[in-house]
This record gives C-alpha cells, sequence and structure tokens, in this order.
C-alpha cells in the first residue's frame, strides 16, 4: 500500500527501517495504518482508526507508552502545538532516542531548526521533496516542564485554561460570545442535562455548569478535552468530559439539549463533516421537546441541514459574521 500524503511519501521512500518506531501526531494516512510502529496522537479519530486495526495507539495524556527504538514527529501548523511536542517527547522518552521530524514546507517544517536549536538539540537534514522536508536529530533532556505551555486567562468571569491544540487559543472566539450572549434567555438556570459537542477550552462546559446544568463535554481532540477537565477545576465545577468523535463515544445517550460552537473545515464535503453529524445525528442524542442550540458562520448552509434533521429551525442572533440557530425535537 502506497503512503498517500507528501509527507507519508517522503518517509515512504527513505531507507531507514521504522519498524516498531513511534509515530508522532501523523495525519490520516493508509501507509501508516497499515505499516509498523505505533501511534501517539491527540485525535480521537485517528486514535480510534488505528485501535480498530489493533495496532497500538496512545494519547499523550495517558500513561504507559513504551519506549520505542525511534520517533517521527509530524511538524504541525502551529510552531506553538510543534514546540509542545518536542518538549513532550523530550520529557518523556529516553534521552539519545532517535527523532526525525517531517513536515511540509508551508507548514513550517523549516522553523524546526530553530526550535531544536533553543532547546540545545543538533539538527541534520535528512531528505527533502513533495515541497517537505525530514530532519533528523537525537532526544535529551532540556529541562523544560511541557505543561509549562498551558496558559490561563479570563472570559467571562471564567478562568479558562488553554492550549496551542486548542480552538481558539488564550482568547474567545466572537462566534462563542454571541452564543453566550443568546444562551441565557433559552437556557435558564436549570439541572436539565446538557451535552457541549466541540467543547475546546471548555467555556461553554463552565458557563452551563455555573447556570446549574448537569454537563458533559465532547471533543474530538485530547488537547480539548483536558483542556476543559483543567478549566472546570479551575472554577471548582464539576461536568463529565469524554474525548469523542461527535457522538461516538455517548452510545445511545439522550440530553435536554446540545449546544455548540462547531469546527468549520474547508473540506466541501456533502454533510459538511463533524458539523454535518452533529446536526443530522441530533435527533437521537435528544429527549422529545430536546434542543439543539449551535453558532456558526453566517455563510455556511446549516438551515437545510437542520430543516432535513429537526424540520424546523430560529435564527436566535445574527450579527452578520455569526448566526445562532435554534431547533426543537418534536
Amino acid at each position: 500500500m502506497s503512503a498517500e500524503t507528501p509527507v507519508c511519501e517522503l518517509l515512504e521512500r527513505q531507507d531507514a527501517d521504522y519498524c516498531g518506531w513511534l509515530w508522532v501526531a501523523p495525519p490520516r494516512d493508509a501507509w501508516l495504518e497499515a505499516g509498523e510502529g505505533s501511534l501517539l496522537s491527540a485525535d480521537q479519530g485517528i486514535l480510534a482508526a488505528w485501535r480498530l486495526r489493533g495496532r497500538a495507539a496512545y494519547s499523550p495524556f495517558e500513561g504507559g507508552i513504551p519506549a520505542p527504538p525511534g520517533a517521527v514527529l509530524f511538524w504541525p501548523k502551529s510552531h506553538a502545538l510543534g514546540e509542545w511536542w518536542l518538549l513532550w517527547l523530550c520529557a518523556h522518552l529516553p534521552p539519545g532516542t532517535p527523532l526525525q521530524l517531517v513536515g511540509e514546507n508551508q507548514g513550517g517544517i523549516k522553523r524546526v531548526l530553530k526550535a531544536l536549536a533553543a532547546l540545545g538539540l543538533g539538527c541534520r537534514k535528512v531528505d527533502s521533496a513533495r515541497r517537505c522536508g525530514l530532519y533528523a536529530t537525537r532526544l535529551d533532556r532540556v529541562g523544560i516542564d511541557p505543561d509549562d505551555a498551558w496558559t490561563t486567562f479570563e472570559a467571562e468571569s471564567i478562568r479558562l485554561v488553554s492550549h496551542p491544540g486548542v480552538f481558539g487559543h488564550g482568547k474567545l472566539d466572537e462566534g462563542t460570545r454571541l452564543l453566550l450572549e443568546t444562551l441565557p434567555a433559552f437556557l435558564p438556570a436549570t439541572q436539565h442535562d446538557v451535552l457541549d459537542v466541540g467543547c475546546g477550552d471548555g467555556i461553554l462546559a463552565a458557563w452551563l455548569a455555573r447556570h446549574g446544568a448537569r454537563v458533559t463535554a465532547v471533543d474530538v481532540g485530547h488537547f480539548a478535552v483536558e483542556a476543559t477537565r483543567r478549566t472546570l477545576a479551575a472554577n471548582d465545577l464539576e461536568g463529565e468530559v469524554l474525548a469523542s468523535d461527535v457522538y461516538t463515544a455517548l452510545g445511545e445517550r439522550r440530553f435536554d439539549a446540545i449546544v455548540s460552537n462547531p469546527p468549520f473545515h474547508q473540506e466541501r464535503a456533502i454533510d459538511y463533516g463533524p458539523a454535518g453529524r452533529l446536526i443530522l445525528e441530533a435527533p437521537d442524542h435528544l429527549h422529545p421537546g430536546g434542543q439543539l442550540i449551535l453558532v456558526a458562520n453566517a455563510f455556511l448552509p446549516y438551515p437545510d441541514l437542520l430543516e432535513r434533521a429537526l424540520g424546523a429551525f430560529e435564527v436566535l442572533a445574527d450579527d452578520r459574521r455569526f448566526r445562532v440557530y435554534r431547533a426543537v425535537k418534536g
């Protein structure tokens, strides 16, 4: 099976023996999933795909990761996130472990030279092709705790814990702000069960918990799951937080309300990716009379999906950039 992504095509042509190596934060690629080695990822969808094949797959927030003969870090477009992965690997894998770093030129792979130099790690270029680069180093203890990458800030009188791998890192998204301004009229103080889909840094989960809801929060990203757990704890609030690709971890559970600022993807998939699943599968996870309230970019064609899923909807707020939609299960 041949590699499907440019970074994996570059790796596939190497003479290196990657047997048993740890693939860190890779994209979805059938060549990787069908090959050798184990996975370290903060993406629940990718973790689930590997585990479905019987492959070893770990989250950085789980223990028990065995020491590999080497590791390959797929450099993310967020430089701060890439630095965090470097710090995590230096802190958790044995010193001297070979590390290769691969990424696309437009994704900033050439910046790893400065990142490695700042940590006192040597670096050599191994190969380049397909507008990608491959570099090599060896891990060592650098004396910096990866936990230092977590930051806190305040919004809506809530202390938020954030991370470079979380949507809206370090600031309150304007769509979420509009949603929070709208919610009080439709979700008054209540003990009802509310689901927050795509919880991010936990702002919605914390707001809901503070207003008396029993909150369950889910996100496909393990950085977001950990951020939401930390945000709830920082505000002395309670809530259940799960790693889940939309509803996959929830089984047949139903809620009185589902609240979300779903991710927007550039790909124009027919169901609009996770947001499409969020809307179309909402009736299966709402009690009769339960409501779905979401905020989205105003130009996205979610009204059609809302009508298909729940029959009718209303626009609660519209600031020309974002709209807050509400639909009720009959």
